[in-house]
């Protein structure tokens, strides 16, 4: 369950763009010009995002039509690459509704698999919490949702979209990158172990298929990818010039400035310090990680602090090698409080370190992200828990910079860092 904490200016009024124009307070950049590098940065990251889900678009169709081996460790390599943009552009949830309306159709977790397709015997046959838990579309023609009967005969954009939290529930996810990426891997049946998802390459070959429903299963991860290009260019199209967001922003420069500081303080303490990291590790769960058919948690954790990095200096570079910078809020607080400036530069780069030291651990192999979780693995235990403390460092920080700037912002929380003895409950 996620909460709502306030970071507070303080008790006296500040008037943001007073302080940062008037008087010593004149080198400071202008509002506008450092929510326009945001908007900047988010419609490059957007895009970019969209390029790179066009690319896995192309090695999917490959894998369908000709399902190899080969093709089928392409699709999944193009699925690892698309991650890091998309990652970054979590930074922007939070503190923009247009973001925050859209999201759930890209990078909706964790998910019951039972509802897409078939799953091992540990997986179980019911859940209290979701009637739709075995509802496996790709096995049934017919689906029984409620009362109503819905014809699954064809498996297309449509049907996916209809199913995209069935019953109100936030586990039924049917689309976006965590849908394809169970697809592409299969359920990862290793724990704490070495290992991930396994899934065979026959699975979506209609001549030789393995697990029943081959045509229905390609059908499936081909409607759920151009889903996800669909949907990544809705989300760029709020950043581009006339966007919905982006006319938001610089149409109040007040709220725009502290969206920013929203969408920072909410990723680094209640979802990334808390949802998905500590929560894990409170647990040794590994149900309880991101990307967790793949083994890829490590780069998506470590991509959304890069994203926040580069949202708060306002510099980011593109996949292409291009770099698109400008003002940003480091300019602001710096300008406001040096002191407070350095002290969020500094837990950046701690948060930072922390998971480089993450990312190599299970880049080297020695360690995936699922077995750090494990009970009594106190090495790997310790390398998330720095983690955590890093990031909730780093959100302390970003609160003092709120103060700075004379801001009231509310961000995200988490029981497992505000409540944690309702964990489990």
């Amino acid at each position: 369950m996620t909460i709502r904490r306030n970071f507070l200016a303080g008790s006296t009024a500040v008037v943001l763009l007073a302080a940062i124009t008037g008087g010593a307070r004149a080198e400071a950049p202008g509002a506008v010009s450092v929510l326009t590098t945001y908007a900047d940065i988010a419609a490059a990251m957007y895009g970019d995002s969209v390029a790179a889900a066009e690319e896995l678009k192309a090695a999917v169709d490959q894998l369908i039509a000709a399902p190899t081996d080969a093709n089928l460790k392409a699709a999944r390599q193009a699925w690892l690459e698309a991650r890091p943009t998309y990652q970054q552009t979590e930074a922007f949830r939070f503190g923009n509704p247009e973001v925050d309306d859209l999201e759930g159709l890209v990078n909706a977790w964790p998910l019951d698999e039972g509802l897409i397709d078939y799953v091992d015997a540990s997986y179980g046959d019911s859940s209290d919490s979701n009637p739709f838990y075995t509802l496996n579309v790709i096995a049934n023609t017919e689906l029984q949702l409620g009362a109503d009967k819905v014809d699954a005969s064809t498996i297309d954009k449509a049907l996916l979209q209809s199913l995209q939290e069935v019953g109100e529930n936030e586990a039924n996810v049917a689309i976006g990158y965590h849908a394809i990426e169970f697809l592409l891997w299969g359920q990862d049946l290793n724990g704490t172990g070495p290992g991930a998802g396994n899934r065979p390459a026959s699975d979506f070959d209609t001549t030789n298929c393995t697990n029943g429903n081959c045509d229905r299963r390609a059908a499936y991860l081909a409607a759920a990818t151009e889903l996800l290009v669909d949907d990544l260019k809705q989300l760029e199209g709020v950043w581009v010039d006339d966007g919905a967001a982006r006319t938001r922003v610089l149409g109040d420069e007040d709220a725009g400035l502290a969206g920013i500081l929203t969408g920072l303080g909410s990723l680094s303490y209640g979802e990334l310090a808390g949802e998905r990291t500590k929560l894990g590790l409170m647990l040794h769960d590994p149900e309880e990680e991101h990307d967790c058919f793949s083994d890829n948690t490590h780069n998506s954790h470590y991509y959304d602090q890069a994203g926040m990095v580069a949202v708060y200096n306002g510099s980011y570079v593109r996949r292409d090698g291009s770099v698109i910078s400008g003002p940003s809020m480091k300019d602001l607080v710096a300008a406001r409080d040096a002191g407070v400036n350095n002290r969020i530069l500094a837990a950046m780069g701690e948060a930072t370190s922390a998971m480089q030291v993450l990312k190599d651990t299970a880049d080297s192999g020695k360690m995936a992200y699922d077995q750090m979780l494990g009970e009594g693995n106190s090495e790997g235990n310790q390398i998330i828990d720095n983690v955590v403390t890093t990031l909730v460092a780093q959100a302390r920080a970003i609160e003092a910079g709120v103060a700075a700037l004379g801001l009231t912002i509310s961000v995200e929380g988490s029981d497992s860092l505000d409540n944690p003895t309702a964990v489990g409950q």
